[in-house]
Protein backbone atom coordinates (compact mmCIF):
# COMPACT_ATOMS: atom_id res chain seq x y z
CA UNK A 1 0.00 0.00 0.00
CA UNK A 2 3.19 2.47 0.52
CA UNK A 3 3.91 1.60 -2.88
CA UNK A 4 0.89 2.42 -4.34
CA UNK A 5 0.51 6.08 -2.38
CA UNK A 6 3.84 7.04 -3.31
CA UNK A 7 2.84 6.26 -7.61
CA UNK A 8 -0.26 7.99 -6.45
CA UNK A 9 1.26 11.14 -5.51
CA UNK A 10 4.63 11.14 -7.88
CA UNK A 11 2.49 13.23 -10.40
CA UNK A 12 1.26 15.76 -7.67
CA UNK A 13 4.71 15.86 -6.71
CA UNK A 14 6.18 16.63 -9.98
CA UNK A 15 4.05 19.02 -10.84
CA UNK A 16 4.87 21.11 -7.66
CA UNK A 17 8.50 20.43 -8.27
CA UNK A 18 7.97 21.77 -12.04
CA UNK A 19 5.77 25.09 -10.51
CA UNK A 20 8.70 25.70 -7.62
CA UNK A 21 11.34 25.72 -10.60
CA UNK A 22 9.60 27.70 -13.13
CA UNK A 23 8.57 30.45 -9.97
CA UNK A 24 12.21 30.37 -9.26
CA UNK A 25 12.61 32.37 -12.45
CA UNK A 26 13.81 36.18 -12.16
CA UNK A 27 10.62 37.16 -14.50
CA UNK A 28 8.13 35.31 -12.24
CA UNK A 29 10.24 36.44 -9.07
CA UNK A 30 9.93 40.24 -9.73
CA UNK A 31 6.35 39.72 -10.41
CA UNK A 32 5.90 38.05 -6.92
CA UNK A 33 4.40 35.00 -8.31
CA UNK A 34 4.09 32.13 -6.14
CA UNK A 35 4.38 28.54 -6.64
CA UNK A 36 0.99 27.84 -5.87
CA UNK A 37 -0.67 29.98 -8.59
CA UNK A 38 1.72 28.36 -11.12
CA UNK A 39 1.26 25.05 -10.00
CA UNK A 40 -3.16 25.70 -10.31
CA UNK A 41 -1.78 26.95 -13.84
CA UNK A 42 -0.28 23.95 -14.15
CA UNK A 43 -3.58 22.03 -13.04
CA UNK A 44 -5.82 23.54 -14.93
CA UNK A 45 -3.96 22.61 -18.28
CA UNK A 46 -3.76 19.21 -16.85
CA UNK A 47 -7.09 18.66 -16.26
CA UNK A 48 -8.53 20.13 -20.15
CA UNK A 49 -5.61 18.51 -22.24
CA UNK A 50 -3.81 15.64 -20.58
CA UNK A 51 -6.28 14.61 -18.20
CA UNK A 52 -8.27 11.60 -19.93
CA UNK A 53 -5.29 10.38 -21.29
CA UNK A 54 -3.58 9.18 -18.66
CA UNK A 55 -3.79 6.55 -16.18
CA UNK A 56 -6.76 6.90 -13.47
CA UNK A 57 -4.42 6.64 -10.68
CA UNK A 58 -3.20 9.75 -11.24
CA UNK A 59 -6.80 11.14 -9.89
CA UNK A 60 -6.80 9.14 -6.84
CA UNK A 61 -2.96 10.95 -5.88
CA UNK A 62 -4.88 14.57 -6.41
CA UNK A 63 -7.81 13.95 -4.75
CA UNK A 64 -5.77 12.67 -1.79
CA UNK A 65 -3.67 15.61 -2.26
CA UNK A 66 -6.50 17.80 -1.92
CA UNK A 67 -8.13 16.22 1.04
CA UNK A 68 -5.10 15.52 3.28
CA UNK A 69 -1.85 17.38 2.41
CA UNK A 70 -3.17 20.66 1.29
CA UNK A 71 -4.78 20.95 4.53
CA UNK A 72 -1.91 19.83 6.68
CA UNK A 73 0.19 22.29 4.57
CA UNK A 74 -1.81 25.07 5.49
CA UNK A 75 -1.78 24.19 9.54
CA UNK A 76 2.49 24.27 8.63
CA UNK A 77 2.27 27.61 7.51
CA UNK A 78 0.46 28.95 10.25
CA UNK A 79 3.03 27.17 12.98
CA UNK A 80 5.88 29.61 11.01
CA UNK A 81 3.95 32.64 12.98
CA UNK A 82 5.71 32.66 16.58
CA UNK A 83 4.48 34.37 20.23
CA UNK A 84 7.57 36.73 19.46
CA UNK A 85 6.04 38.26 15.96
CA UNK A 86 2.64 38.66 17.59
CA UNK A 87 4.33 40.72 20.16
CA UNK A 88 6.13 42.72 17.62
CA UNK A 89 2.67 44.25 16.04
CA UNK A 90 0.85 43.88 19.23
CA UNK A 91 -2.75 43.67 20.40
CA UNK A 92 -3.89 46.20 17.89
CA UNK A 93 -2.23 44.27 14.28
CA UNK A 94 -4.03 40.63 15.64
CA UNK A 95 -7.28 43.18 15.91
CA UNK A 96 -7.22 44.54 12.93
CA UNK A 97 -6.28 40.94 11.32
CA UNK A 98 -9.62 39.34 12.65
CA UNK A 99 -11.46 41.94 12.03
CA UNK A 100 -9.90 41.92 8.34
CA UNK A 101 -10.82 38.60 7.95
CA UNK A 102 -14.48 38.75 9.57
CA UNK A 103 -15.91 41.66 7.53
CA UNK A 104 -14.06 41.40 4.69
CA UNK A 105 -15.99 37.46 4.70
CA UNK A 106 -19.11 39.19 6.02
CA UNK A 107 -19.08 42.07 3.89
CA UNK A 108 -18.24 39.80 0.23
CA UNK A 109 -20.66 37.47 0.97
CA UNK A 110 -23.51 39.86 1.62
CA UNK A 111 -22.62 41.95 -0.83
CA UNK A 112 -22.21 38.73 -3.32
CA UNK A 113 -25.42 37.17 -2.80
CA UNK A 114 -27.91 40.05 -2.39
CA UNK A 115 -27.22 42.79 -4.53
CA UNK A 116 -24.40 41.12 -6.74
CA UNK A 117 -26.81 37.87 -6.96
CA UNK A 118 -23.97 35.65 -7.57
CA UNK A 119 -23.74 32.13 -7.24
CA UNK A 120 -23.31 31.35 -3.72
CA UNK A 121 -20.88 29.19 -3.39
CA UNK A 122 -18.55 31.12 -5.54
CA UNK A 123 -19.59 33.82 -3.25
CA UNK A 124 -17.88 32.43 -0.23
CA UNK A 125 -14.84 31.05 -2.56
CA UNK A 126 -13.72 34.65 -3.63
CA UNK A 127 -14.56 36.15 0.42
CA UNK A 128 -12.34 33.64 1.39
CA UNK A 129 -9.90 33.56 -0.68
CA UNK A 130 -9.88 38.00 -0.32
CA UNK A 131 -9.86 37.38 3.83
CA UNK A 132 -7.44 35.03 4.24
CA UNK A 133 -4.67 33.73 1.98
CA UNK A 134 -5.73 34.17 -1.75
CA UNK A 135 -5.58 30.70 -3.86
CA UNK A 136 -4.56 28.44 -0.67
CA UNK A 137 -7.80 30.02 1.30
CA UNK A 138 -10.09 28.98 -1.82
CA UNK A 139 -8.82 25.95 -2.12
CA UNK A 140 -9.12 24.52 1.53
CA UNK A 141 -12.62 26.38 1.28
CA UNK A 142 -13.61 24.08 -2.11
CA UNK A 143 -12.42 21.00 0.12
CA UNK A 144 -15.19 21.73 2.91
CA UNK A 145 -18.10 22.96 0.26
CA UNK A 146 -17.35 20.20 -2.07
CA UNK A 147 -17.97 23.29 -4.58
CA UNK A 148 -17.64 22.18 -8.49
CA UNK A 149 -14.00 22.82 -9.82
CA UNK A 150 -14.77 25.69 -12.36
CA UNK A 151 -16.20 28.02 -9.18
CA UNK A 152 -12.92 27.16 -7.34
CA UNK A 153 -10.99 28.46 -10.71
CA UNK A 154 -12.90 31.44 -11.01
CA UNK A 155 -12.25 32.50 -6.95
CA UNK A 156 -8.45 31.97 -7.80
CA UNK A 157 -8.79 34.21 -10.65
CA UNK A 158 -10.78 36.61 -8.92
CA UNK A 159 -7.82 37.08 -5.78
CA UNK A 160 -4.58 36.59 -8.40
CA UNK A 161 -5.99 39.37 -10.32
CA UNK A 162 -6.97 41.88 -8.04
CA UNK A 163 -3.64 41.12 -5.50
CA UNK A 164 -1.63 41.35 -7.97
CA UNK A 165 -2.85 44.79 -9.47
CA UNK A 166 -2.51 46.04 -5.67
CA UNK A 167 0.66 44.34 -4.79
CA UNK A 168 1.91 46.81 -7.97
CA UNK A 169 -0.09 49.64 -7.19
CA UNK A 170 0.26 50.03 -3.37
CA UNK A 171 4.41 51.00 -3.60
CA UNK A 172 3.41 53.11 -6.11
CA UNK A 173 0.81 55.48 -4.24
CA UNK A 174 3.15 55.22 -0.94
CA UNK A 175 5.82 56.88 -2.49
CA UNK A 176 3.40 59.37 -4.12
CA UNK A 177 2.78 60.61 -0.76
CA UNK A 178 -1.48 59.17 -0.94
CA UNK A 179 -1.23 57.15 2.19
CA UNK A 180 -0.29 59.27 5.08
CA UNK A 181 1.24 56.56 6.81
CA UNK A 182 4.38 55.39 8.81
CA UNK A 183 6.55 52.34 7.65
CA UNK A 184 5.03 50.29 10.59
CA UNK A 185 1.80 51.49 10.02
CA UNK A 186 2.28 50.78 6.10
CA UNK A 187 3.45 47.51 6.31
CA UNK A 188 0.51 46.31 8.89
CA UNK A 189 -1.78 47.73 5.89
CA UNK A 190 -0.41 45.67 3.41
CA UNK A 191 -0.27 42.76 5.50
CA UNK A 192 -4.22 43.34 6.25
CA UNK A 193 -5.44 43.82 2.76
CA UNK A 194 -3.13 41.62 0.20
CA UNK A 195 -4.82 38.76 -0.73
CA UNK A 196 -1.50 35.97 -1.22
CA UNK A 197 1.21 35.83 0.76
CA UNK A 198 3.23 36.58 -2.24
CA UNK A 199 1.57 39.56 -2.91
CA UNK A 200 2.42 40.97 0.52
CA UNK A 201 6.74 40.01 -0.16
CA UNK A 202 6.47 41.91 -3.16
CA UNK A 203 4.81 45.03 -2.04
CA UNK A 204 6.37 45.23 1.45
CA UNK A 205 9.78 43.90 0.26
CA UNK A 206 9.68 47.23 -2.13
CA UNK A 207 9.06 49.59 0.55
CA UNK A 208 12.06 48.39 3.03
CA UNK A 209 12.84 45.61 5.75
CA UNK A 210 10.74 47.93 8.78
CA UNK A 211 7.14 47.71 6.12
CA UNK A 212 7.79 43.75 5.21
CA UNK A 213 8.72 42.73 8.80
CA UNK A 214 5.53 44.18 9.97
CA UNK A 215 3.50 43.26 6.73
CA UNK A 216 4.30 39.81 6.64
CA UNK A 217 3.55 39.15 10.78
CA UNK A 218 0.27 40.46 10.27
CA UNK A 219 -0.30 38.48 6.84
CA UNK A 220 0.56 35.09 8.72
CA UNK A 221 -1.85 36.11 11.64
CA UNK A 222 -4.75 36.55 8.62
CA UNK A 223 -3.19 32.49 7.80
CA UNK A 224 -3.75 31.39 10.81
CA UNK A 225 -7.16 32.22 11.18
CA UNK A 226 -8.33 29.33 8.26
CA UNK A 227 -8.27 26.88 10.42
CA UNK A 228 -11.13 28.19 12.64
CA UNK A 229 -12.75 29.76 9.82
CA UNK A 230 -13.03 26.66 7.85
CA UNK A 231 -14.30 24.68 11.57
CA UNK A 232 -17.06 27.59 11.71
CA UNK A 233 -18.04 27.23 7.79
Amino acid sequence: KVVDYIMYLAPVGVFALIATIIADADFFKNLAISPLIIGIVLGIFYANTLRHKLPATWQSGIIFSTKYILRFGIILYGFRLTFQNLQEVGFSGVFIAFCVVFFTFIFGYVIGTRFLKLDREITILCSAGSSICGAAAVLATQSVLKNEAYKSAIAVSFVVIFGTVAMFLYPFLFKLGFFDLSASQMGVYIGATLHEVAHVVGASTALGEEVSKDAIIVKMIRVIFIVPFLILL
